[in-house]
């Protein structure tokens, strides 16, 4: 039996309404050595050294084969397939990210491109299965609530006005630093306040290339590319 608490979704994240999931608590990561132990346990005759080389041979054959643009399928198990993205490790490449201006070329014409991370679909006789197996019980009577940004949005608005006017424009990064907030929260934060004509809030440039900067801001620099026409 495992357990599960009800957690409340950030406000941010859930466009101001209250919504409740339940969350398994997680008391241990099995390793590699654990894993080949119970692995066992429904293979007796195999031994650990035979089980260890057929698991060393599946991620020899993912790291051959997926950077090739091919996919995994193992039956019973699900899909693996790559998730790609720009790489901003380097200052020069970082830089690009962060200073790309709507409408604007690429400072290079081609960027570095890398793995980011797999993405992992289920097949759905694993998951009927595991329920078929599984019974949980909740843990605690109350719902836990998210931790709640100690700034008000009046606050991280002035926060977010401040940084632009020191910078000239503020990314994601600069905001999660400044409000205390994760990626995800700060995220969504930023999209209510873009929303709210209000604010003075507004972005520049889009996805990696995305930065916010004040309406008048962005105004100046559309009026100064009319004037250069």
């Amino acid at each position: 039996m495992a357990n599960f608490v009800l957690q409340e979704l950030p406000e941010e994240m859930s466009e101001g309404k209250k919504v409740i999931f339940p969350k398994m608590q997680t008391y241990s990561l099995h390793d590699y050595d654990t894993v080949i132990k119970h692995m066992r346990t429904y293979a007796g005759s195999l031994s650990d050294g035979l089980i260890r080389a057929v698991m060393d041979a599946l991620v020899s054959t993912m790291q051959s084969w997926m950077p090739l643009g091919h996919s995994i399928k193992i039956d019973g198990l699900g899909v693996f397939s790559l998730s790609l993205g720009f790489d901003t490790s380097s200052p020069s490449e970082k830089a690009i990210s962060e200073e790309q201006q709507d409408g604007e070329e690429p400072k290079t014409k081609y960027r570095h491109v890398c793995i980011n991370g797999i993405n992992f679909k289920p097949d759905p006789q694993l998951l009927k299965e595991m329920n078929n197996l599984a019974t949980f019980e909740r843990v605690r009577t109350g719902v836990v609530a998210p931790k709640r940004c100690k700034y008000s949005r009046e606050e991280r608005l002035e926060m977010a006005k401040a940084i632009i006017n020191k910078y000239g424009y503020m990314t994601l990064t600069d905001y999660v630093r400044a409000t205390g907030q994760s990626r995800a929260a700060a995220s969504n934060d930023l999209k209510r306040l873009v929303a709210d004509a209000d604010s003075g809030i507004t972005t520049r440039g889009k996805h990696s290339h995305k930065v916010w900067v004040t309406l008048i801001q962005k105004q100046a620099n559309e009026e100064g590319a009319v004037n250069q026409l």
